[in-house]
């Protein structure tokens, strides 16, 4: 375990040595957000299980996201085409904008919460899991420094959905990241991703 967390540490200094951040305008961002809006609601809480909140998200991460669909790195059906419309400067805008809101957070499943948060904090030590805070920190505020996502009252069904993908090696954005995430969620059982991603949905 200690191995785990040590590796996944070094992995984020090394990767916040060539963060570049978004300088965007909230203001500007907000007008820019229309489209958005329908999946991810107007101030960041979404509209539905499936869509990520993008509320008090690092704006350095949304830019990061967006560029990688723009260039077809990360592909969506829905946010390949919207990225592919924005400039840099929408971009940044956009992100600085959902950056400034606040996330409301949903209620977890409390059937789920006892294993999740074991996860979360402190890994499972019989199968070598790292525990989630090491790169996403206690309050899963993320690391913005290393561009880590804050996770805190993200959708338990976007967050299972996620971790499948990178399980299953179909998301392979952000090298390093991706590779850490992939080797963690290899990891996982199904109801192991169900109790993280439920515990991960009631922080707040």
């Amino acid at each position: 375990m200690k191995s785990g967390i040590l590796y996944a540490g070094a992995m984020v200094l090394a990767l916040s040595m060539n963060v570049t951040h978004a300088a965007g305008d909230a203001k500007a961002g907000q007008a820019k957000t229309a489209v958005c809006a329908a999946c991810h609601g107007m101030d960041g809480n979404s509209n539905g299980p499936e869509w990520p909140n993008l509320a008090a998200q690092h704006a350095g991460y949304i830019v990061k996201q967006l560029k990688a669909f723009k260039t077809g790195q990360r592909t969506n059906p829905l946010m390949t085409p919207q990225a592919q419309a924005l400039s840099d400067q929408d971009m940044e805008d956009v992100a600085a904008y959902f950056a400034s809101q606040k996330v409301k957070g949903s209620e977890a499943d409390a059937s789920k919460v006892a294993l999740g948060q074991q996860i979360y904090q402190g890994g499972i030590a019989s199968t070598k899991v790292t525990a989630c805070l090491a790169c996403h920190g206690p309050d899963g505020r993320g690391n913005p420094a290393a561009v880590y996502p804050s996770l805190y009252g993200q959708r338990s069904a976007y967050v299972v959905l996620q971790l499948q993908n990178y399980r299953n090696h179909t998301r392979t954005t952000d090298k390093g990241q991706a590779e850490i995430m992939q080797m963690e969620a290899g990891k996982l059982t199904d109801d192991q991703i169900k109790a993280v991603a439920a515990y991960i949905q009631g922080l707040r």
